[in-house]
């Protein structure tokens, strides 16, 4: 492997020529003197100066001692900042040397990894992760943990797909997989330390672009500031624990991630002042959790995500004050489930998004205070359940919703709320049934219909 060099080397002090400095000092002192001088005499109130017509010997004496002060004060003035000159030449050598002897240990840790044996390349990913801690600069400290996120990018063979009865691919296997394990850990341990701590993570950018995922644990990590990209990667086995961390003040994505054969845990998560973005991810085959998590104060994105084959819950998730959206995603063949969440003083938006073929389950979900949108979704071919939901307090749009070949369960409270199924069209929901009764043209409802009574 070959080693990373850092972003920006060292650059040289860029100070001002001597002969330059004093007199732009020496004029600046004049100046301040002057004012601190007028500002005392406007405040005394002073006239006019009192006239000397004999210079006594006091006055004499007085002038001497003032002269000498000036002297003095020129020479000390000189002597400051050449002293300040010599500190910053100080401080630059000793980066310099600091930096060097970094370079070199980055050299030997990066050497490491490269090597055959997986316990020395173990040693070389806990070597970067001390010089990560030690660095010098925020930007060589970039760099040690770009190479440990480089190293979980490179080509990884999943053991469904090792070849069988081949004892020793699997023994490579094994070993390859504790190394990358440990480098998610190193890096969650440091994402967890508060951001003011010296050794902490947070803040810094960290790329997991198209890095399979076997298992891992990024549990109470907090991800703040800084960008974190997961696009493409691929969770094919184990679990992945991001119980309880949080997504604040940073911009994280998982576009094009694909969840298949896993176990993924964002329970209790919290997505607050962040944007996070699911867009074309691949719910297939995988089961994902998001129970209980809080999305709140930031934008969370699953446009064109699909929902296909895979369990993915939100049971008893918090939607508020925060936009989610889940634009023009697919859900087919798999379960999707939205048990008793709560959507307040926030947008959820489902526009044009595809219900077909799956089990979505929004049972006992409370929509109060907040803004949800269904324009132009499509519930065909599968179950759409909102039995038990409460519209209350809030405003829900169906409109342009087209309900056909599937079954959408209503029978839930409508009070205090608005819900609009302007130019909705298809079969009538099941259990959807307003006062007066459906109409019989098959459509779902009148072209304006406002706050339902059961």
């Amino acid at each position: 492997m070959t080693s990373n060099l850092p972003r920006r080397r060292a650059r040289g002090l860029r100070l001002w020529p001597v002969g330059t400095v004093l007199p732009l000092t020496f004029a600046t002192a004049i100046a301040v003197a002057a004012l601190v001088f007028f500002t005392g005499w406007d405040l005394l109130g002073a006239q006019s100066l009192q006239p000397e017509r004999r210079l006594t010997s006091k006055t004499l004496f007085d002038l001497v001692k003032l002269s000498f002060g000036v002297v003095a004060g020129a020479g000390a003035l000189v002597a400051l900042v050449v002293a300040y000159r010599r500190q910053r030449v100080d401080e630059d050598g000793a980066l310099r040397e600091a930096t060097r002897l970094h370079t070199e240990r980055f050299t030997t840790a990066v050497s490491q990894l490269g090597e055959e044996s997986a316990a020395v390349r173990l040693g070389g990913v806990h070597a970067l992760t001390g010089l990560a801690n030690d660095a010098p600069t925020r930007d060589l400290r970039q760099t040690c943990i770009d190479v440990l996120c480089a190293y979980l990018r490179l080509p990884y063979t999943a053991e469904t797909d090792l070849p069988s009865a081949d004892t020793d691919a699997r023994h490579a296997y094994l070993a390859l997989r504790e190394i990358r394990h440990t480098v998610i850990r190193l890096i969650r341990d440091h994402l967890r330390l508060p951001h003011e701590h010296p050794h902490s993570w947070q803040g810094h950018d960290l790329d997991f672009t198209g890095v399979v995922f076997d298992g891992g644990n990024f549990s109470n990590a907090a991800f703040s500031g800084g960008t974190v990209s997961f696009n493409d990667a691929v969770f094919s086995d184990g679990t992945v624990h991001f119980n309880g961390t949080e997504f604040s003040g940073a911009t994280v994505s998982f576009t094009g991630t694909e969840f298949s054969g896993a176990t993924v845990h964002f329970n209790n998560a919290k997505f607050s002042g962040s944007t996070v973005h699911f867009n074309n991810a691949k719910f297939s085959g995988a089961t994902v959790h998001f129970n209980n998590a809080k999305f709140s104060s930031g934008t969370v994105h699953f446009n064109n995500a699909k929902f296909s084959g895979a369990t993915v819950h939100f049971n008893n998730a918090k939607f508020s004050s925060g936009t989610v959206h889940f634009n023009n995603a697919k859900f087919s063949s798999g379960t999707v489930s939205f048990d008793y969440a709560a959507f307040s003083s926030g947008m959820v938006s489902f526009s044009h998004a595809e219900f077909s073929g799956s089990r979505v389950s929004f049972t006992g979900t409370a929509f109060s205070g907040s803004t949800v949108n269904f324009f132009g979704t499509a519930f065909s071919d599968g179950r759409v359940n909102f039995i038990g939901a409460r519209f209350s307090g809030g405003t829900v749009h169906f409109d342009g919703a087209g309900f056909s070949g599937g079954t959408v369960g209503f029978g839930g409270g409508f009070s205090g709320g608005t819900v609009i199924f302007d130019r909705a069209y298809g079969v009538a929901p099941f259990g959807l049934v307003p006062s007066g009764g459906l109409p019989p043209t098959g459509l779902i409802l009148p072209q304006t219909w406002y706050s339902p009574t059961p």
